[in-house]
């Protein structure tokens, strides 16, 4: 509980400094409560309580955070609470764990991957923001310290001099600053604890948000598969295969985690603050009202306008969600083949997971950035062909660096990529009897060799070059296609076959 305002020494009660201030700001120094201007409380208790809560607001944090973390923490599990968040019961955790081991057995024979070594576990709603809070302090932060700046220097500016008078020299930008931080955990808090409430697994956003950790939300679960006409069993049972499928790729391919999360944080930090709607949301701010500046914040304060650096950004993160989601969904489909009720699930999952959740559209709001797969069906079906032309062995072998990742024209033309990049995909064995035929003289009819090679036996420029147009070892930046046979001339072979 506050403390009460010490007595003076006339055994007065003083006013609080904040009460004083506004009533400075406001010409209401001589006014009863009945000529309180309008949207001000007319209780002088609840007067008293809004000052408080205004000085408490300016000096939540001293530590220069963008976000008050640990309001928004706080925040985030009273929303969990709010709306149910019960302890997992042994029966629960019983279930997840059989329905883990099951999803990694039948994975076995549709994936590459190895099990990962990692214990699954079922998790209330509390638990899961737990389990994810990092991750979300790393994707957050760029955007929140170009927010908090951006709405500290609005209100500067739209304060007038009297509340710096009545302040007493103090320092109004860091209190400012002070309250933004608060304001934006606030809202990170109420995304982060709606969250909570909707997603199924660790995963279900398209990234795995606890690192290695695999994971489901029994409460969400049963949820979910009210009102499917579906047995629940299958429906833990399918989520479990999907979760463990992730589990698998994150952690057979190291890099990709941190390489989208890099993808997040760099767009990120360069999103343009609109700064008409911030003095907008400075003007309209009602301190009586702390709901009115979440529905502010909620409503968005980033520019439209993306420089070409977060397009391209932008364009390889939906990719490579995509890709992700994509490979997932094919995993998935093979490995659920004897769920009688696996198609329709999956269908479920695939609009689920393009459309997105109340919460999740709200965290977009928040962050200017919406995780979602915008091209999850296109992903899907070139995991797909890529799958029964090569093989699992070598569909998952795309996955080695960030340079072998299909880009956005091999999603629109999956056959092209074969003719593109087929030296890359192609077998130990074609590789080997396309060199042997290239040495021997082959393809001197204009034929291709396997995988896109020209009757030279060189791979077109594409053949060598990664997702992100980077050239990949083997050819030096700039080289020729033709340069890497130019030693054959010299070749005393080649010159007697020629004369």
């Amino acid at each position: 509980m506050p403390s009460n305002p010490p007595y003076d020494e006339n055994g007065e009660n003083p006013k609080d400094p904040f009460q004083e201030m506004f009533e400075r700001l406001l010409g209401s120094g001589n006014m009863k409560p009945g000529d309180m201007p309008a949207g001000m409380p007319m209780d002088p208790q609840a007067m008293s309580m809004m000052f408080q809560q205004i000085q408490s607001m300016m000096s939540s944090t001293s530590s220069g955070e963008p976000i008050n973390w640990e309001l928004a923490n706080q925040h985030a599990r009273q929303v969990a609470a709010q709306k149910g968040d019960a302890s997992v019961s042994a029966k629960q955790k019983g279930a997840v764990n059989d329905a883990m081991k099951l999803a990694d057995l039948w994975l076995t024979d549709n994936t590459a991957f190895g099990e990962a070594p990692v214990l699954p576990s079922a998790w209330a709603r509390a638990e899961w923001i737990e389990a994810t809070w990092e991750t979300w302090k790393e994707m957050t932060t760029p955007v929140a310290t170009s927010v908090s700046k951006a709405m500290s220097d609005a209100l500067t500016q739209q304060l007038p001099p009297e509340l710096s008078q009545a302040m007493g020299g103090a320092d109004l930008s860091g209190m400012l600053s002070g309250a933004g931080s608060m304001m934006f955990g606030m809202q990170l808090g109420q995304a982060v604890g709606a969250l909570s409430c909707e997603v199924l697994s660790s995963t279900d956003v398209g990234i795995p948000l606890a690192k290695d950790r695999c994971a489901l939300v029994p409460s969400n679960v049963a949820e979910f598969s009210e009102g499917l006409d579906l047995p629940a069993s299958d429906v833990m049972l399918y989520l479990a295969i999907r979760e463990a499928a992730h589990t698998r790729l994150f952690h057979g391919v190291p890099w990709l985690r941190q390489y989208v999360l890099d993808l997040i944080t760099a767009f990120a930090s360069e999103i343009h603050i609109d700064m008409d709607r911030i003095e907008s949301i400075a003007q309209e701010l009602d301190p009586s009202d702390p709901s009115g500046i979440q529905d502010a914040l909620a409503s968005g304060v980033f520019s439209p306008e993306m420089t070409p650096r977060q397009e391209a950004t932008l364009a390889k993160l939906e990719t490579v969600l995509a890709l992700v989601e994509g490979w997932v969904n094919r995993v998935t489909v093979a490995s659920t083949a004897n769920i009688p009720s696996a198609a329709a699930l999956t269908e479920m999952m695939a609009r689920r997971r393009a459309e997105g959740g109340p919460a999740e559209r709200t965290f977009g709001s928040l962050v200017g950035l919406e995780l979602r797969p915008r091209r999850l069906r296109e992903a899907a079906t070139f995991w797909g062909y890529v799958e029964e032309q090569r093989g699992i062995t070598e569909r998952d072998s795309l996955w080695e660096s960030p340079e072998l990742l299909p880009t956005n024209e091999d999603l629109d033309d999956p056959q092209g990529f074969e003719e593109r990049r087929g030296l890359l995909t192609a077998s130990d064995e074609e590789m080997d009897a396309a060199l042997e035929k290239l040495l021997a003289g082959g393809y001197e009819d204009g034929r291709q060799a396997p995988g896109g090679a020209s009757s030279t036996g060189q791979a077109s420029a594409d053949t060598k070059q990664g997702a992100s147009g980077e050239t990949l070892p083997g050819r030096e930046p700039g080289e020729s296609p033709g340069t890497a046979g130019d030693d054959d001339q010299d070749d005393p072979d080649t010159t007697r076959d020629e004369d």
